[in-house]
C-alpha cells in the first residue's frame, strides 16, 4: 500500500504551500475575507457597506391646536349736583360718565399628514456599535409630473426583519423629504402676485 508521502503529486502540493506561506485574512486569495464577513444567523439582512435594505414607510402625523380668550371691561362714573347755588341748573345726567369694552377672540388649527409605500436604501457606513447608516432616494416620472423621495437615517440590525425589511418608524435620525413638481405641484400652489399681495395685506 503506498503512502501519501510516496506520491510525487503530494509532495509538489506540499512544497507549493510552503513556498506560498499562510494567506493573510482579508486580502485577496484568502478562504476567509473579514470585509465582506456576514454571520451565519443574519441571513439575507443587509449588515455591511453596499448592501441593500428596504424601509416600509408608514409615517402618520396628526396635530391639533385651540386657543381661546376673552376679556371684559366695565366703568362708570357720576357727580350729583347741588340743588341749590349757581350750579343747580345741571343735571345728574350730565355729570355723569360711563363706559366698557370686550374682547373675544378663538383660533384652531390642525394638521394631517400620511406617507405610505416601500423605498430601497443603501448602506453607506457600520458606526462601531454597529448601527448602520442608511441613505437612498426614489424618482418616479408620471405623466401629470415629477415625485422624488429621499431618506436618511440610522437603522438597527436587530429592527431589520427576516425578509430585510425595517419600518420607517424604526429609522432614527430620519430625514424623509416627499417633493413633486408638475401640473399637480403647481396647481396646488398660489401664483407669485397673490403671494406678494398676501405678504403686505394687513389684513
Amino acid at each position: 500500500m503506498r503512502t501519501s508521502s510516496s506520491n510525487p503529486f503530494a509532495k509538489a502540493a506540499f512544497l507549493l504551500l510552503a513556498l506560498a506561506g499562510p494567506a493573510a485574512a482579508g486580502e485577496p486569495g484568502a478562504v476567509f475575507s473579514g470585509t465582506a464577513y456576514t454571520p451565519l444567523t443574519s441571513g439575507a439582512r443587509a449588515g455591511q457597506p453596499g448592501d441593500l435594505l428596504t424601509i416600509v414607510l408608514v409615517e402618520r402625523m396628526s396635530a391639533t391646536k385651540s386657543n381661546s380668550a376673552t376679556t371684559g371691561r366695565d366703568g362708570s362714573a357720576g357727580i350729583t349736583p347741588p340743588v341749590t347755588g349757581p350750579l343747580n341748573f345741571l343735571k345728574s345726567t350730565d355729570l355723569s360718565a360711563g363706559g366698557s369694552q370686550s374682547f373675544k377672540g378663538k383660533g384652531e388649527a390642525a394638521q394631517s399628514n400620511a406617507l405610505t409605500g416601500e423605498i430601497a436604501v443603501t448602506v453607506v457606513g457600520v458606526r462601531p456599535n454597529g448601527v448602520l447608516e442608511v441613505k437612498g432616494e426614489k424618482f418616479l416620472q408620471l405623466n401629470r409630473g415629477d415625485e422624488r423621495i429621499e431618506l436618511t437615517g440610522l437603522v438597527r440590525t436587530a429592527d431589520i426583519s427576516s425578509e430585510n425589511r425595517v419600518l420607517s418608524t424604526r429609522v432614527a435620525n430620519a430625514r424623509i423629504a416627499y417633493t413633486g413638481k408638475g401640473e399637480i405641484a403647481r396647481a396646488s400652489k398660489q401664483g407669485w402676485l397673490q403671494r406678494f399681495f398676501s405678504k403686505i395685506s394687513p389684513f
